[in-house]
């Protein structure tokens, strides 16, 4: 603020503003647009920067099988766990007790792992992103949304292996309708 340079930009700027206050086209202390950018400043089309972030995304998770492995295999311990500690569950007081207590863990189970997933890529990626944000690249909505499709069958598989293992062994109320209401609303989580 205090520099030669600064007062100079200053100086100039305010003598520009004084001269009828209107943006002078021809000046070249005013940015002209760029060639190839459209009016929101972004070189791509959205549909352009979703199918690149999409398949950039779609690559990560494919480069990456041990990843997916591991997170089936947690998932499968968990859900081990959880459906031997409230194995066979009967339909007393104690039981329904019981089974809340399991429904509770179903959500949490789901979210946390979820979560604790999305920080980890998040904080690895984090610089990559602002890096290309700032470049203007492409927009943060289809980086999230390439992004969370991309990955969208691993987050169908890890609730699926997980409600499969703990459904019948908890002892939830039995019938396919009944799994699959189950199923899909621990997806939604």
């Amino acid at each position: 603020a205090v520099s030669p340079i600064a007062r100079d930009i200053l100086e100039t700027a305010s003598a520009i503003g004084g001269q009828g206050g209107g943006k002078h086209v021809d000046d070249p202390y005013f940015l002209q647009p760029m060639e190839g950018v459209d009016g929101t400043g972004y070189r791509a089309s959205w549909w352009t920067q979703f199918y690149c972030i999409l398949w950039r995304s779609w690559l990560s998770v494919l480069k990456d099988p041990m990843l997916v492995k591991v997170r089936l295999l947690q998932t499968a311990m968990v859900a081990s766990l959880i459906g031997s500690i409230y194995f066979g569950q009967v339909l007393d007081q104690d039981g329904v007790m019981n089974i809340n207590g399991s429904l509770f863990l179903f959500l949490t189970n789901m979210t946390f792992q979820n979560v604790f997933a999305v920080i980890n890529v998040f904080s690895a990626e984090l610089p990559v992103f602002l890096r290309e944000k700032r470049s203007r690249l492409y927009r943060v909505d289809t980086y999230f949304l390439g992004k969370t499709i991309a990955e969208l069958p691993l987050f169908i598989a890890v609730p699926f292996v997980f409600t499969s293992i703990t459904y019948p062994m908890i002892g939830l109320k039995a019938g396919v309708s009944h799994y699959l209401v189950t199923l899909f609303i621990v997806t939604l989580v």
